[in-house]
C-alpha cells in the first residue's frame, strides 16, 4: 500500500509499508519489530495498515468522544482515528461508517487474526493470495512479484478477461493464485487459516448491487424538476466539500466536460481563493479539448494550467507503461492521463477528478446505441432469434471486412444473447472470443452473467459501475497519478452520491435524448450551457494511426510470430493476421492489438513464467 507520509508522530513511511505489504509471517512474529513501524492501537492490540484518505475522520473522532470510546490522541491522523474506531466498534460497524478511499491490514496480536478491507467503489486497489508459502497482500502487484520463490504463471482465466475487456476485473489478477479484493468487502483469516494455506470466504459492508436493488424499491421524487436539481447539487456539494481537506496543495483535473467542470464549479464555491485547475492538449483537433477546458477555467476564475502535447511526448509514455501498471492493462487513454498526472504533480500534490459521472448519471453514448441494438431484437418474435441470428452470423461471414460486416456480426450477438447482461457484455467486448486470441482460454462468470430485474439502461450502468469504473477507470487514474506521487480524489464515488444516483428514475438521467440530464442542471447554474453542450471527444489517443506510424517497429517487433509462439500465450496466427489488416489499412484493430501488444510489453518488463518459456 502505497503510504501518504508519516503524520506528526512520525508514523509508518515507506519501509513500513512494504513490511505490511510483505509476507504475513512477519505480522504473525509481530509486526512492530520493524524498525518503521505501521500503527499501533493505544490499547497496544491491533496493528494498522491504512493507504488512502477516510474524508469523515474529524466526525468519528467526534463520535468517538462523544461515546467516551476515544484514547488519548497521539496525532491528527485518519489512520490514528480508524485504528481507534476498529478497536472499539469492530470491523464490520467501522467500515460502514466511513466515508472514503482506502485499502487497509489490521493485525490482531491477541487473537492472531489478519483482517483486510478495501473501500466501497474499489478506488485503492488490494492484492492477496499465498506464494512461497506465505500469505501476501499488497496495493502493488511488483512488490507480490519481488518475493522469493514465487511462480510467475499467468492466469490465462485473467488473460482471456483482458481480451474481452482490455483490463483485468476483479477478483483476478494476472498471476495465477493472487486476486483482488472485491470493492466494499473485507476478509479475515485466522492463524490456522494462515497456517494451512486456506482462504475463507470475504464479507460484505457495502453492496452496489443490493443499493440499486432496494433503490428501485424506493426511488425518489420531488415536486418539480428545480427541487431535483436542489437535492442533487446538495448532495454533490457535501461530497466536494468533504474531499476539499488536505493539508498539502490541492487541484483538480479539468477537461471542460460535464464532470470535470462540475467538480471544480463546488470546489470554488467552497474556496475563498481560486482553484487550481490543469488539463492537456494535443495537436491534432480530433483529441484535443484543452480549448473548452480553458473557456471553462476562465469563466470559473481558476488558475489554470495547460500542457500542449505532441505524438512524441505522448509515445514517450508507452516504455514506462508495464512497469505502471504492473499487469497488463490496455486502456490506451492511460497514456494523456499518465501525462496530466505528471503535469499536475509539479503543481499540487492532490487532484480531484470528475470520474464517475457517466455511470452513475446514465452519459455513455453507448447507452443509446445499446437500446437501439436491444430494441431491434425484442421486435424479433423469441422463437426467431436463434435462426435469424444463425443467419446474420452466416451472411457476416459472407462480408469482407468493414462497417457492413460488423453490423451482421452485432445483430448476431444480440440475437444470441439470452440475457440483457450478456447482450452488454457482448456489446463492450473487443475480442468477442477470447479463445480466438489466447491459447488456452478460459471465461470465467462476472457480473454480467448474473441474473437482475433491473431494466436494460439501469442494469448497464450497474454493470458499468461494478465492472469498467473500478477496474478500468479507477485504475488508470490512480496507477498514473501514484507513479508521479500524486493523489487523486473522485467526490462522484462518495457512496452517499452513488445512493441517491441509485434512487433517481430514470428520467432525471436520460431526457430530450441527453445523458446526464440532472448533473447538466446543477452545472448550467455555474456555468452557461453553451460551453458544456457539445459532443464528446474523451480523453483519447490516435492509436489507431500511431501504430501504423511511429509505434509500428515496436508492435511489429512485439508481435513478432516466431516471438509469440516462444511465448506460448497467444495464438500466432490470428495476431499477425489483425496486425497485417491493420497496416493494409482494411481494417482499424488497435483495440485488438493494444491488448496483446500491452502483454508482451509486460511479459518483457516482468520477466514471466509461462507455459512455454520457463523462468
Amino acid at each position: 500500500m502505497r503510504h501518504r507520509g508519516p503524520d506528526s508522530n512520525g508514523y509508518w513511511a515507506d519501509e513500513a509499508a512494504k513490511l505490511a505489504l510483505g509476507h504475513v509471517r512477519l505480522a504473525i512474529q509481530d509486526l512492530t519489530e520493524a524498525g518503521h513501524q505501521p500503527m499501533v492501537s493505544a490499547c497496544g492490540r491491533y496493528v494498522l495498515v491504512l493507504n488512502g484518505e477516510i474524508y469523515n475522520h474529524l466526525d468519528l473522532r467526534a463520535r468517538l468522544e462523544d461515546q467516551a470510546q476515544a484514547p488519548a490522541w497521539r496525532g491528527h491522523s485518519d489512520t490514528e482515528t480508524i485504528l481507534a474506531c476498529l478497536a472499539a466498534w469492530g470491523m464490520q460497524d467501522t467500515l460502514q461508517a466511513t466515508t472514503g478511499m482506502f485499502a487497509l491490514a489490521l493485525w490482531d496480536r491477541q487473537t492472531r487474526r489478519l483482517t483486510l478491507a478495501r473501500d466501497r467503489m474499489g478506488e485503492k486497489p488490494l492484492y492477496l493470495g499465498y506464494a512461497g508459502g506465505n500469505f501476501v497482500f499488497a496495493s502493488e502487484l511488483k512488490a507480490i512479484a519481488g518475493i522469493p520463490g514465487f511462480n510467475k504463471q499467468v492466469d490465462r482465466r485473467a488473460l482471456s478477461l483482458l481480451m474481452r475487456h482490455n483490463y483485468i476485473p476483479a477478483p483476478f489478477s494476472i498471476y495465477q493464485g493472487i486476486g483482488k479484493l472485491l470493492p466494499g468487502t473485507w476478509l479475515e483469516l485466522s492463524a490456522q487459516d494462515l497456517q494451512q494455506g486456506t482462504l475463507p470466504a470475504a464479507q460484505t459492508y457495502w453492496s452496489a448491487q443490493q443499493v440499486s436493488q432496494q433503490a428501485q424499491e424506493n426511488p425518489l421524487s420531488f415536486e418539480s424538476d428545480r427541487h431535483a436539481v436542489d437535492a442533487l447539487e446538495s448532495v454533490l456539494s457535501r461530497a466536494v466539500k468533504g474531499q476539499m481537506i488536505s493539508d498539502v496543495a490541492l487541484g483538480a483535473f479539468l477537461s471542460g466536460g460535464v464532470d470535470s467542470s462540475m467538480v471544480v464549479a463546488l470546489m470554488q464555491n467552497h474556496n475563498d481563493q481560486a482553484v487550481r485547475t490543469f488539463s492537456i492538449g494535443f495537436d491534432d483537433p480530433a483529441f484535443n479539448e484543452a480549448e473548452h477546458a480553458k473557456a471553462v477555467a476562465a469563466h470559473l476564475g481558476t488558475v489554470h494550467t495547460e500542457l500542449y502535447v505532441s505524438a512524441a511526448d505522448a509515445l514517450d509514455v508507452v516504455p514506462s507503461l508495464p512497469d505502471l501498471y504492473d499487469e497488463p492493462f490496455a486502456d490506451s487513454s492511460q497514456i494523456p492521463t499518465t501525462l496530466v498526472a505528471r503535469m499536475t504533480r509539479k503543481h499540487v500534490t492532490v487532484a480531484l477528478s470528475g470520474d464517475g459521472g457517466d455511470e452513475l448519471f446514465g452519459g455513455y453514448s453507448r447507452y443509446v446505441r445499446a437500446r437501439r441494438w436491444w430494441d431491434r431484437r425484442q421486435a424479433v418474435p423469441a422463437a426467431l432469434r436463434g435462426p435469424f441470428g444463425t443467419l446474420a452470423r452466416a451472411g457476416a461471414g459472407m462480408l469482407p471486412s468493414g462497417h457492413q460486416r460488423e453490423q451482421f456480426d452485432k445483430l448476431a450477438d444480440v440475437l444470441g444473447a439470452a440475457h440483457e447482461g450478456e447482450f452488454y457484455r457482448q456489446f463492450v467486448s473487443y475480442w468477442k472470443d477470447p479463445a480466438q486470441a489466447v491459447i488456452g482460454a478460459e471465461l470465467p462468470a462476472t457480473p454480467f452473467d448474473e441474473p437482475s430485474s433491473l431494466g436494460l439502461f439501469e442494469r448497464m450502468m450497474l454493470l458499468d459501475a461494478l465492472t469498467y469504473l473500478p477496474d478500468d477507470i479507477l485504475v488508470k487514474v490512480d496507477r498514473a497519478a501514484m507513479a508521479n506521487s500524486l493523489e487523486t480524489r473522485v467526490p462522484m464515488l462518495d457512496h452517499q452520491v452513488f445512493e441517491f444516483a441509485q434512487r433517481l428514475p430514470s428520467s432525471y438521467k436520460r431526457r430530450d435524448e441527453q445523458g446526464k440530464w440532472l448533473l447538466r442542471q446543477v452545472l448550467y447554474r455555474h456555468v452557461p450551457r453553451e460551453m458544456i453542450d457539445r459532443p464528446k471527444k474523451g480523453f483519447s489517443v490516435p492509436m489507431a494511426a500511431w501504430l501504423r506510424g511511429p509505434l509500428k517497429d515496436w508492435g511489429a517487433a512485439l508481435l513478432d510470430p516466431a516471438r509469440l509462439k516462444r511465448d506460448g500465450l497467444f495464438h500466432a496466427g490470428h495476431i499477425v493476421r489483425k496486425w497485417s489488416e491493420h497496416q493494409s489499412g482494411k481494417r482499424d484493430w488497435s483495440t485488438h492489438l493494444w491488448s496483446v501488444l500491452m502483454t508482451q510489453a509486460w511479459l518483457d518488463k516482468a520477466n514471466i513464467n509461462t507455459d512455454a518459456r520457463p523462468l
